[in-house]
């Protein structure tokens, strides 16, 4: 069922996804797009997806890196997305690890950044996508009524067991984008586009 007047998204995950995975990355000097990415957004964004970020960010738990780092990196990839004509809708960030700071109900593959995002931002959840390197990032779609797309890139070249059904394995962010707008064409039309 999808909700009147609202359109899907495509949620991000960011380290290895759309950056390059650098384990707890706290210097905005070390934020480099991953190939791909600015094409891949731009064609997601252009098929109608909100391009909404959702990062499990446990470097602040664990006393890595502060929040302030947290917001120069995520300002820094902003700029080098900007500088590129794409603008992201929305980041949500968890700053937690069980170890640490005890349960919560945010961290991936926990629902409420999704459930905040998809209010926040007008969101159908069930024709939402969700993109990652790792399990945990795409999980949400199973509970969620969307699609899982694991991509290559990051941690997700080992990540091959234990994926949700249905779920679209792309080499990167702008393969991702390739296949999701090719099935979301064939559902719009009913079949394979000639």
């Amino acid at each position: 069922m999808t909700d009147a007047g609202r359109r899907p998204a495509a949620f991000l995950d960011r380290d290895g996804t759309l950056i390059e995975e650098q384990n707890h990355l706290a210097d905005p000097a070390g934020v480099v797009l991953l190939p791909g990415a600015v094409r891949g957004l731009r064609m997601l964004h252009d098929g109608g997806y909100a391009l909404v970020v959702v990062t499990n960010q446990s470097g602040i738990a664990r006393g890595y890196f502060t929040l302030a780092d947290l917001l120069a990196v995520q300002a820094r990839m902003t700029a080098l997305l900007d500088a590129e004509g794409v603008q992201l809708d929305g980041v949500w960030y968890c700053p937690h690890h069980p170890d640490f700071t005890g349960p919560c109900d945010c961290r991936k593959p926990a629902l409420r950044l999704f459930h905040e995002a998809a209010d926040t931002l007008r969101l159908d959840l069930g024709r939402s996508v969700f993109i990652g390197d790792r399990i945990q990032d795409i999980l949400p779609a199973t509970q969620l009524g969307g699609t899982p797309v694991l991509v290559r890139t990051g941690y997700g070249q080992d990540a091959t067991v234990g994926l949700p059904p249905g779920t679209v394995v792309a080499d990167d962010i702008l393969d991702a984008a390739e296949r999701v707008l090719a099935q979301q064409d064939m559902v719009d039309t009913g079949g394979p586009s000639e």
